[in-house]
């Protein structure tokens, strides 16, 4: 209820778009996340010696913002994804390719809300699509939708970053408050000078 009252509704108004997206988080909800699976059995979790940093990453997908919300399901990971990734960019964020594997991300995030904690996470991807993610977050292995920070990179990698006008993060509202001792307060004192006391 407070979603509807404050927030755009989930409906997308077309009742057909909306039936198929319906029948697609069903269709995921039933599914699991086997690509969880190969990061445990590969061990790909705990070994860092299959990993490299990336160079420029150029055979990743662009993706616009339909795309990005048919993969979340929605758009309400995309929203936070530009301060998430401001965060994430701006801090500790390590993206690394696989050595052997090509297409296979590895990223490792640090908490927005914990600073001692980090999240690993990976992303394989092929020729113009991504195919599967991972997080070990609490929300990670959804296959309905995806967490917040696998939202974020696919939002930074597959669209933000080829963007030229797209602002990572919250704006800075700050740079618009004037200094409050730069204001001429001569007027304002005159005038309540001039107008005498008050019945």
């Amino acid at each position: 209820a407070v979603l509807y009252k404050y927030l755009k509704p989930l409906a997308s108004g077309d009742t057909e778009e909306d039936q198929v997206l319906g029948a697609k988080m069903v269709f995921l909800s039933k599914q699991v996340n086997t690509f969880q699976y190969h990061i445990e059995e590969n061990h790909l979790d705990r070994r860092s010696v299959c990993w490299k940093e990336i160079d420029d990453l150029l055979d990743f997908p662009t993706m616009d913002e339909e795309q990005l919300g048919a993969i979340t399901c929605g758009v309400y990971q995309l929203r936070l994804s530009p301060s998430y990734a401001q965060e994430h960019v701006e801090g500790e964020c390590s993206i690394k390719v696989h050595r052997e594997e090509p297409g296979l991300l590895r990223v490792k995030l640090q908490s927005r809300h914990v600073s001692s904690r980090s999240y690993l996470l990976w992303i394989q991807y092929g020729e113009g699509e991504v195919k599967a993610w991972y997080c070990k977050c609490r929300a990670g292995a959804h296959v309905v939708g995806m967490c917040s920070h696998v939202a974020a990179i696919l939002w930074y990698l597959g669209h933000a970053r080829h963007q030229r006008d797209e602002k990572l993060g919250v704006r800075d509202w700050g740079e618009f408050v004037d200094d409050a001792t730069l204001v001429d307060d001569s007027d304002s004192s005159s005038e309540s000078d001039d107008s005498g006391p008050e019945e």
